[in-house]
């Protein structure tokens, strides 16, 4: 009894591309010290009110002509609006 020939295994799929959200960051208020929590950096302190600049961010803020929905005029069913 002899044994079919080998094939060779099928290559992996690629993986896909993962899109990586925001990151929540920690850090001390510059003004009272307290700890806060942000995203990707930003920070506002609910303690005494000090806000850092936007700027200062770990990345770029989404531009609004990135936002394919909105720019093509389709209705946000998913947003939060009052009333």
């Amino acid at each position: 009894m002899s044994l079919p020939p080998a094939q060779p295994a099928p290559e992996p799929a690629p993986e896909p591309a993962i899109a990586i959200g925001p990151e929540i960051t920690y850090a001390e208020c510059r003004q009272c010290g307290t700890l806060i929590a942000g995203l990707d950096g930003r920070y506002s302190c609910g303690v005494c009110g000090w806000v850092n600049h936007h700027s200062e961010g770990h990345r770029l803020l989404p531009r609004a002509e990135d936002d394919t929905g909105r720019a093509a005029g389709e209705p946000d069913n998913n947003a939060n609006r009052l009333g």
